[in-house]
């Protein structure tokens, strides 16, 4: 009996030298858990556990779309970052590829896996309920907040601010064609070539608008779409299809250089996405916005590391460094870095709000209350009122967009995606 006693005490002790050493959560440590005492340790709580993650990222495509490089190379800053050893598999497929991929990847020994697109969530969802044990994240996608896995999260940013901001390049370009009368006022139009009708695209060439047209109030905008993320063809095509119905100006919620290009052969100032193509068309590049994924990588494999939750829904904004402009080109015109940080401060203060209803109307009326589908379900069920304080509060319910409101000055050229 004695000899029990005395195990029980050790046991105890040790327990407790555990919590002690975990910060106090006995549900985080294991057996496998290396800790080292205060004395021999140099580095803050919870460094030393970096070593024991390791990192899993799935992309739609290479290297070649300047979206999934944007996720690439930010994935590769964050793992370098830290420390930690990661694997990729690119040219993934919006399908039951996606779902193996994850499962290749937990097998590997990845306990945190990052999809890039939206197409992968139900994949991605179908793979965390097989693999508990590991910590699944997907952007852009909609499902966490209602799913309630605690090991699948969505993460996304406030990238309409940015989109409105590189809209304010867009606005003093044609401010400046009109001063040197190259286009009238009535003339100032603007093309997007969106890939679907999703309201990550719609809240995109949006905020874009409504950033142009801030400062140039005549503009107008036509979209067209190319069913695809990414297709180099179709992309060049819309934006031909744009110019040659007199649009002066384009941008682009696509994912290859053909809508870029097809400006720099035309002359058309042109306002990318997802990165800088100043180095392919030097002389109509205005500027790019983008989702910098560093700060949410970090962030994730931190926790990861920590034994700490994930937020199931996560934005990141311009605060936090996830939202960015590229450097200006040379083609902008005179006064647009002025006009953007301007506009940044009150972004960022909160005087400004890019959704604020009463600088757009709808059937020629304000927007003064608004039903989103925030609860994402197979028929789109509006659920959520998103209109208040007198703006459309975009990604505060969950931190995918949900704003697919068709506002008077934009006119969809087709609908079919």
């Amino acid at each position: 009996m004695k000899k029990r006693v005395l195990s029980l005490i050790t046991v105890l002790a040790m327990t407790v030298g555990m919590l002690a050493g975990c910060g106090g959560s006995a549900d985080k440590a294991s057996a496998d858990t290396k800790t080292e005492t205060d004395a021999e340790s140099t580095t803050t709580e919870g460094e030393a556990s970096l070593a024991d993650v390791k990192v899993g990222f799935i992309f739609l495509h290479d290297e070649n779309s300047t979206y999934d490089l944007n996720f690439m190379n930010a994935a590769k800053e964050a793992c370098e970052k830290l420390g930690v050893e990661y694997m990729t598999k690119t040219n993934i497929p919006e399908g039951q590829e996606c779902y193996e991929a994850a499962c290749e990847l937990a097998d590997a020994g990845c306990n945190f896996i990052f999809a890039d697109s939206f197409g992968h969530e139900d994949y991605m969802i179908e793979a965390a309920k097989e693999n508990p044990e590991v910590q699944f994240s997907h952007a852009t996608g909609t499902k966490a907040h209602t799913e309630n896995l605690d090991n699948f999260h969505n993460a996304f940013a406030s990238i309409y601010d940015g989109r409105y901001l590189a809209g304010i390049a867009a606005g003093m370009k044609l401010n400046e064609m009109i001063d040197n009368g190259d286009i009238t006022a009535e003339q100032a139009k603007i093309g997007y070539v969106g890939a679907f009708t999703y309201a990550e695209v719609i809240s995109g060439y949006t905020s874009f608008f409504l950033g142009a047209r801030s400062v140039c109030p005549t503009a107008t905008m036509e979209v067209t779409f190319t069913g695809s993320w990414y297709d180099e063809t179709a992309e060049k095509e819309g934006a031909n299809k744009l110019i040659q119905d007199g649009c002066v100006l384009i941008s682009q919620h696509a994912d290859s250089m053909g809508a870029p290009t097809a400006c720099e052969t035309a002359g058309v100032p042109n306002v990318s996405y997802n990165g800088s193509t100043e180095s392919a068309c030097p002389n109509t590049f205005l500027v790019s916005s983008r989702v910098n994924w560093e700060p949410y990588f970090e962030y994730a494999i931190n926790c990861v590391a920590n034994g700490e939750a994930i937020d199931a829904d996560w934005t990141g904004t311009l605060a936090t460094g996830s939202v960015e402009l590229s450097t200006l080109g040379s083609a902008v015109a005179e006064g647009t870095q002025e006009a953007i940080d301007e506009a940044k401060a009150k972004i960022e203060s909160g005087d400004l709000h890019v959704f604020d209803t009463s600088t757009f109307t709808v059937e020629g009326q304000e927007l003064t209350s608004y039903e989103a589908d925030v609860d994402t379900d197979a028929e789109y069920t509006p659920d959520h009122e998103v209109v208040s304080d007198g703006y459309f509060h975009e990604s505060e319910y969950r931190s995918a967009p949900y704003f697919n409101v068709n506002i008077d000055g934009i006119n969809l050229l087709d609908t079919a995606f």
